[in-house]
């Protein structure tokens, strides 16, 4: 994985606030090679091991309801580019011409497997063959449907500097982030307006911080955050 060089960048990525993180990324070359090679690795073990459940997980979503047993969807990574996105479907066939592009607590789209899977989140296992296939990194900004990446400020083209993530430390915070939206009237504009701005933070600092050791904590935070070992405090 290396960073394109800066006039190579897309027009909306080259400006001053976009350049700051730029740099700081350039002084960690080494580590953008090796953590390609460290995707790969263990999106590859992951596979290996997810691969019986996985395959139960499937047999339960065709018994629990009609349609098809993943999801995709169009979501933007690295630089800009659109790519469609894996997971196993947790709501009802054609959800997302029935509300939000957001999921709300409590919404009635979600299926009954589909709640446990989002409990755990075992809903995000397909997405190892999207980090195979280099549209993704395990540790990373989340990827946005291209709606929401078109209210992007400068600052926050930051975060396509480097190919979205399968966790984050934002996706630890926001673990619950459907409860908040439940309570907004209007989701999609709260999710815009509020909490895309707060998760933001969360990952323009996780790029500030950038290097193996902030995301081996990341990760480790997120295997405890799913199997709920411990409580976690996520620093700001």
């Amino acid at each position: 994985m290396e960073l394109r060089r800066w006039n190579d960048l897309p027009p909306k990525m080259r400006n001053r606030e976009v350049r700051k993180y730029y740099n700081i990324l350039c002084r960690h070359t080494g580590w953008l090679r090796v953590k390609r090679i460290f995707d790969v690795l263990v999106a590859t073990i992951m596979l290996i091991v997810l691969a019986i459940p996985m395959a139960v997980i499937a047999v339960l979503i065709k018994l629990d309801s009609p349609g098809p047993v993943l999801f995709k969807q169009k979501r933007v990574t690295q630089y800009g580019r659109i790519f469609e996105i894996y997971k196993f479907r947790t709501m009802c066939d054609n959800a997302s011409s029935m509300g939000a592009s957001v999921t709300v607590d409590k919404d009635m789209r979600i299926t009954k497997i589909g709640a446990k899977l989002r409990k755990i989140r075992a809903d995000e296992f397909p997405q190892v063959f999207n980090i195979i296939a280099g549209d993704m990194t395990l540790i990373g900004t989340r990827p946005e449907v291209p709606e929401y990446v078109r209210q992007y400020t400068d600052e926050m083209y930051a975060t396509l500097l480097l190919p979205a993530g399968l966790t984050s430390r934002t996706s630890i915070a926001y673990k619950d982030e459907d409860k908040i939206l439940g309570q907004a009237e209007d989701p999609d504009k709260a999710y815009i307006e509020e909490v895309l701005p707060m998760k933001m933070k969360y990952n323009l600092e996780s790029l500030r911080r950038f290097g193996i050791r902030e995301e081996s904590k990341v990760l480790w935070d997120t295997f405890a955050s799913v199997v709920g070992s411990e409580k976690l405090t996520v620093k700001k």
